[in-house]
């Protein structure tokens, strides 16, 4: 379900699109980003960031920035990332552990993964109308697939 689900936000995504991940470890953020990168059409599987901190994918429909921010201990360790300067480049940027410091531009997707018991919830939060149409454009192609 979690790669279902990265498979239809793919499906939805435009160029400029922040989306924020949040959730436990294990919660499955990276496998939804997986599932994500491939359904772009990015030829190489994608891989946790945690000790890279940002990985790039290009060669599918966008170019796709994953950044995790689960080792930072710092707000002022951001800047070194230049995260502000991908929000800008025309692809999609997704940030594992974005509740850990106010990185997202103002119009965001926030995406709450959990653990449950039959599996996983997924909880998703538009903030600013882009990310409104967004959500509503997810929730119906899950509805679809």
């Amino acid at each position: 379900a979690t790669a279902r689900a990265g498979r239809a936000l793919a499906g939805c995504v435009i160029a400029g699109d922040a989306i924020g991940l949040v959730g436990e470890l294990g919660a499955g953020k990276t496998a939804l980003v997986s599932a994500f990168v491939e359904a772009l059409g990015v030829p190489e599987p994608a891989t946790s960031p945690t000790f890279t901190l940002v990985n790039e994918y290009r060669g599918g429909r966008l170019p796709v920035w994953h950044a995790d921010l689960y080792r930072l201990e710092r707000a002022r360790d951001l800047d070194e990332l230049g995260l502000d300067e991908l929000f800008e480049r025309g692809g999609v940027v997704l940030i594992e552990w974005a509740d850990r410091f106010p990185i997202l531009p103002r119009d965001h997707l926030i995406v709450r993964l959990a653990h449950a018991e039959a599996g996983r919830t997924l909880v998703i939060e538009p903030h600013g109308p882009r990310t409104t149409a967004l959500a509503a454009a997810w929730q119906q192609a899950l509805q679809g697939a």
